[in-house]
C-alpha cells in the first residue's frame, strides 16, 4: 500500500480548519501532519521538524505572515512541497500572483470536497492541477503579454521539447508523458527542466503561458 499524502493546512479560521482537516482524514490516502493559523506557524515547523509535508493547502489573507509570503519562502527553502491555494480570493490578480510566487493548485473555499480531494490527488500524482477557472486566467494572462514575450525561434526549442510542452499543457503527468512518447520519466523531467530554463518560466504556469503566446497549445475552455 502506498504512502499516504502528507498534507499540512494552514488556515486562520479554525473552525474552517478543522472542517477541511476532518474531511481529509477520512481519506485513506491522506494524512494531515499538521496545522498552522498563520505563514509564520508554518515556516516554524518546516524549519524544525523532520517530517516534512508532500502538500501544504494555504489560506492568502492570515495575520503575521500571509499566505503569499509563506508561499515565496515555500518556493525558495523548500522546492519540493507543494502549495495548494485555497482561498476566498477568486479575482484575476490574487489568482496571477499566487500561480507567479509558486503555487502548483488554486482553489477558491466554495469547491466542493469531491473538487478538493481531487485536486490534491493530482497534484500529488502530476505534480500541478489548474482548473477550468484558472487556466481560464492563465490564457488571459498569456495574451495580455503576447506582444512582449513572444520569442520563439525555430531552433530554440528542440521538436522533442515541444512535444513534451504540449503534453504539459494538457495537464499529463511525468508517467503519462513518458508512456505517450516511449521515453523515461527522468528524460521528461530533463526535458521539463530544460524547457524552464530556456523560457524563462519560473514554473508550469509559466509553461503554459508561454506555450499560448507562441502559438505551441491552445485552449478551448
Amino acid at each position: 500500500m502506498k504512502a499516504p499524502i502528507k498534507i499540512i493546512l494552514v488556515d486562520d479560521e479554525v473552525l474552517f480548519r478543522k472542517g477541511i482537516i476532518f474531511l481529509l482524514e477520512r481519506e485513506e490516502n491522506l494524512k494531515v501532519i499538521y496545522e498552522a493559523s498563520n505563514g509564520n506557524e508554518l515556516i516554524s515547523y518546516l524549519n524544525k521538524s523532520s517530517s516534512q509535508p508532500d502538500i501544504v493547502i494555504i489560506d492568502l489573507k492570515m495575520p503575521i505572515l500571509n499566505g503569499v509570503e509563506a508561499t515565496k519562502i515555500i518556493h525558495k527553502k523548500f522546492p519540493d512541497i507543494k502549495v495548494i491555494a485555497l482561498t476566498s480570493y477568486d479575482t484575476k490578480s490574487f489568482v496571477a500572483n499566487m500561480l507567479e510566487v509558486g503555487v502548483v493548485s488554486y482553489l477558491i473555499k466554495n469547491t466542493t470536497p469531491k473538487d478538493l480531494i481531487f485536486t490534491i490527488n493530482e497534484v500529488s500524482t502530476k505534480g500541478y492541477y489548474y482548473n477550468d477557472n484558472v487556466l481560464k486566467i492563465i490564457q488571459e494572462i498569456a495574451k495580455a503579454g503576447k506582444n512582449t514575450r513572444c520569442s520563439l525561434d525555430t531552433n530554440f526549442l528542440s521538436a522533442r521539447e515541444i512535444e513534451v510542452l504540449r503534453l504539459i499543457c494538457l495537464q499529463k503527468s511525468t508517467a503519462e508523458i513518458a508512456e505517450e512518447l516511449f521515453i523515461s520519466p527522468r528524460t521528461v523531467e530533463g526535458h521539463r527542466n530544460n524547457l524552464l530554463l530556456k523560457t524563462e518560466s519560473r514554473n508550469t504556469a509559466g509553461l503554459v503561458v508561454y506555450a499560448i503566446q507562441n502559438e505551441i497549445a491552445a485552449f478551448t475552455n
